[in-house]
């Protein structure tokens, strides 16, 4: 997709926000242990090579992220540090991912005999993290016995070098520990089995790291952190407490891009679902659903110079409408999503309202809006 450069609408990244959440983390961490960056999804909507390289400069000591595309695409950006893959992918594509350096899961028995197969005929050697279903019912081992003949097959083997074990939590953002007590024990269980040697053995994302749980992990994997929101971002419940001050970094904005006077009975957007019931001021700002401004936000207030004015209407592919208390110029800013956690607009508020989490509604924000940085 081509980011949209002639339309006043852009994602605003706060860089100097990143970096400070970045040293935060840095300072918190256990003794003896380092920070991946996680950036996948496009760094969480906030642009992966430009966060990656700062990260990079500021003390991150590898990266996350989701897909072997993503890894490449961070390698092709002159990115050296290592890379770990966390999600599946396909046995076959082994030796591309040996030739960039690039870490991957290994999710199963199977997949690394498939693996295994494609490096011995290229005579490659891929790095590779076991991954532990400890209770995410998602990727990974999680019985005993496939879990004794991967290590079996893993020994002295020269296709494989076995840079780390890792799970994922399903709830380290909740107060009640209960599930996640039970996935440590299970992790523990699977890692007493172990008979290679992994470089590292991690299992603490930003939750478990910024709620202060007490685990052993020789990485933080710091995703929603880096970027200064709460993972702690359930609609039904109050935010827990993070230990690190978080600086929230992505802002949207655009501008009104036509203002018009409309009268009693007119419909505002598709289903004509608001209907004037006098002499109104509508706004439209040139942002839609093909931006990652979903649908769910109508209704929800955005500021548009001093005032903040509901959304009416269906939202858009490309446009919205707002209703505005007075006539306001063509050209007149509009907020859509703060970076302010005050501000009635800030993307936890906007998530809130639609009954989702910020990690959804960044991660939505599409490449036609261009990414401007500033500190």
């Amino acid at each position: 997709m081509v980011p949209a450069i002639h339309r006043p609408a852009e994602v605003k990244v706060n860089l100097r926000a990143i970096k400070d959440n970045l040293k935060a983390e840095l300072a918190h961490l256990k003794p003896g242990q380092k920070l991946f960056a996680v950036v996948k999804a496009n760094a969480y909507g906030h642009g992966a090579v430009k966060v990656a390289k700062l990260a990079a400069r500021s003390g991150a000591s590898g990266f996350c992220v989701a897909t072997l595309d993503e890894a490449i695409e961070l390698r092709d950006a002159s990115i050296v540090e290592p890379i770990l893959v966390l999600g599946i992918t396909p046995a076959n594509e082994a030796p591309l991912a040996a030739a960039h350096n690039i870490s991957l899961a290994a999710p199963s028995l199977e997949w690394l005999e498939s693996a295994q197969k494609a490096l011995a005929n290229k005579n490659q050697v891929l790095k590779i993290h076991l991954a532990i279903d400890s209770g995410m019912g998602r990727i990974g081992f999680s019985e005993d016995h496939e879990f004794i003949v991967a290590n079996k097959l893993l020994k002295d083997n020269p296709n494989f070098f076995v840079e780390g074990m890792f799970a994922h939590f399903a709830s380290a953002d909740s107060s009640d520990e209960s599930y996640f007590n039970y996935q440590v024990k299970r992790f523990n269980h699977l890692k007493e089995l172990l008979t290679v040697k992994p470089k590292w053995i991690h299992i603490a994302n930003t939750a478990a790291s910024i709620f202060d749980k007490d685990i052993k992990s020789d990485i933080v994997r710091f995703g929603i952190g880096l970027y200064g929101l709460n993972p702690s971002s359930n609609p039904d419940s109050a935010d827990l407490a993070s230990h690190i001050e978080l600086k929230p970094a992505l802002s949207v904005e655009s501008e009104l891009s036509f203002v018009k006077q409309i009268h009693a009975g007119y419909g505002v957007g598709y289903g004509s679902e608001f209907v004037a019931d006098g002499d109104q001021w509508i706004g439209t700002v040139p942002v839609g659903y093909a931006d990652g401004i979903i649908r769910a936000l109508s209704g929800f207030k955005v500021k548009v110079g001093s005032d903040f004015c509901p959304i009416v209407g269906r939202i858009c592919m490309d446009q919205f409408m707002v209703l505005l208390p007075e006539k306001k110029p063509v050209g007149t800013k509009v907020v859509i999503y703060s970076d302010q956690e005050a501000d009635p607009n800030f993307i936890k508020r906007a998530a809130d309202y639609t009954n989702t989490i910020h990690y959804e509604l960044a991660c939505l924000l599409s490449d036609r809006l261009p990414r401007t940085y500033h500190e």
